[in-house]
């Protein structure tokens, strides 16, 4: 009977899994964020992996890798120097080697760190027996061979057996962390359950991981973050596209209206495709089109017929919809324009993100074309971004712009699941009477024209990219008129300010230094924030969520 090891708590850990492409890290990640959330850890995740489709096995431009923070204590960021690293491969450790500081825990697979790997990695020595990582915790385990040696007997060829190697670190990694082997089980179980073998293959690898960690006297301590203070309610852990998608269908829930989306794949934005597709039981319409251009019409056709539209792109697939983007500011028909950031020009850098697209955002399109931007601020907050979005696009017939980036659609954090109550309202006012009825008539709140479904009786009208006449919506060429049109659409987006929240400030009215921020960059900015408060100094936090308009108090 192996002897009892004693669990120390602490407050927070930062692991990262890194290895090759085919190594299963995004996975491994995944079901190791499952069981943080069970354990009711506050998370932040960063899966990154190469743009190459799969790059040459053990190379340094190959490495995937996802990043995990959990703590007992609300947090905003995936961390900055992870405390461990699960290196499964030379080019991992090489990779990642850098972000670790003194003392930092590796585990590192020693079956992989062979004479043809080593060279692959740019290593001249072996780093785990030369001595180079003597300031770190290193555990060396034959990660490979201990896998091969559990599924001993199943009929599975060496390949398939090696497949299952990522289960058998995070078993490892569930013993270290304390975390519950069952629910990743059940998944097991579900996910290939047309497959026994595969199944029960992935169940004995984590198993052995675990069982491993549990008796080997290379582990002496095992730790435990205790629950987080959260507020009350039911959580899951999601992903920033997946809090996109929910956020428009809790849209059309609370409208009444059908949701449509029109999207070409495009790396980080595809998720929402996939997830939407997903949920045609609530009336979501999807449709994977040829090109972007053919999803930004199709969704403006979907609009014109009296649905949420909704499109998703990146960065290259926003240029691409540039023009019809102008068609739906002219003809003042809702719409809205998801842009998961990545970096650029051209193909750029499509699985690294940067808030790469703001001016892009802003002036993209030729003539005056104004467009309303939202940008949301972490994987959660994109559902109410999302939500958001809908409502303004509806209420001042508008297309809008939705900002995110890669990171936060495929980084992900708990989210309260918000009660319908909780949700403010939708509502929606189609024209019906013909008498009150033209096309561009203009509310004088929100200078929005009214929405009328094709096929309204009496309610027959024509749109499109020439310029309208005001009021009647016949087309005119006539220059007064023209000006007065671009000055009413911009004078509508200008009102939005008045009908969107203002963002709070976070820490004192009056102080030495103000720091702003928008998007993604708002975990960084709060993090620091909270840390230099904590040292005395007079420091506050902004964090305009509308970046068109700017927020009223911004001055």
């Amino acid at each position: 009977m192996s002897e009892v090891k004693p669990i120390q708590e602490v407050d927070h850990v930062i692991v990262r899994f890194a290895g090759d492409s085919g190594d299963g890290m995004q996975l491994t990640g995944t079901r190791f964020t499952s069981a943080t959330a069970m354990a009711g850890n506050d998370l932040s995740t960063l899966p990154d992996y190469p743009a190459e489709i799969r790059a040459p096995a053990g190379t340094l431009f190959g490495v995937s890798g996802f990043q995990i923070h959990f703590s007992n204590r609300p947090i905003h960021t995936p961390g900055d120097n992870p405390n461990v690293l699960v290196a499964m491969n030379p080019a991992a450790l090489k990779v990642n080697i850098k972000d670790l500081q003194a003392n930092s825990i590796i585990i590192a697979n020693e079956d992989a760190f062979t004479k043809r790997n080593l060279e692959l990695a740019k290593y001249e020595d072996n780093p785990l027996t030369d001595g180079s990582l003597k300031q770190f915790q290193l555990f060396t385990v034959p990660i490979t061979t201990l896998t091969r040696n559990a599924l001993e007997g199943l009929g599975l060829s060496m390949k398939e057996m090696d497949r299952c190697k990522n289960f058998f670190a995070l078993g490892m990694m569930f013993w270290m962390y304390s975390r519950d082997m069952e629910p990743t089980i059940t998944w097991i179980d579900q996910k290939f359950g047309s497959k026994p073998a595969i199944a029960e293959a992935n169940k004995r690898a984590l198993k052995a991981g675990y069982n491993f960690a549990d008796t080997t006297e290379i582990f002496t301590t095992h730790y435990k973050v205790t629950e987080a203070h959260i507020e009350p309610g039911t959580y899951r852990h999601i992903t920033g596209n997946e809090a996109v998608a929910m956020g428009f269908i809790a849209a059309g829930e609370k409208s009444g209206l059908s949701v449509f989306l029109g999207s070409y794949p495009i790396t980080p934005a595809s998720d929402i495709l996939h997830e939407m597709s997903r949920h045609k039981n609530f009336g979501v319409k999807t449709f994977q089109a040829e090109d972007e251009i053919a999803g930004v019409c199709s969704a403006i056709g979907a609009s014109f017929a009296g649905n949420i539209a909704v499109t998703t792109t990146s960065g290259p697939g926003l240029a691409l919809k540039s023009e019809a983007i102008g068609l739906a500011v002219i003809t003042e028909l809702p719409l809205v324009i998801v842009d998961v950031q990545r970096g650029g020009p051209s193909t750029g850098l499509p699985t690294k993100t940067e808030q790469a697209d703001l001016l892009q955002a802003y002036y993209g399109r030729h003539g005056e074309s104004p467009v309303p931007i939202i940008a949301a601020k972490s994987p959660a907050d994109c559902f109410y971004a999302a939500y958001e979005a809908v409502q303004i696009a509806i209420k001042f017939m508008t297309p809008v712009l939705l900002l995110t980036d890669g990171y936060i659609a495929n980084g992900a954090e708990p989210w309260r699941i918000p009660e319908e109550n909780e949700l403010s309202e939708l509502k929606v006012e189609f024209a019906t009477d013909p008498d009150k009825f033209a096309p561009y008539y203009r509310y004088p709140d929100t200078l929005s024209r009214m929405w009328a479904v094709p096929g309204t009786p009496g309610l027959e009208h024509r749109i499109g990219g020439l310029e309208k006449e005001d009021i009647t919506g016949d087309v005119s060429y006539d220059p007064d008129n023209h000006d007065k049109m671009v000055r009413l659409r911009a004078e509508k987006i200008e009102r939005i300010a008045d009908f969107v929240e203002d963002p709070e400030i976070f820490g004192d009215e009056e102080g030495d230094i103000l720091l702003i921020s928008w998007g993604g960059t708002y975990g960084t900015v709060q993090t620091v924030t909270e840390e230099l408060q904590q040292e005395g100094k007079k420091v506050s936090h902004y964090h305009p969520r509308w970046l068109n308009p700017m927020p009223k108090n911004i001055e």
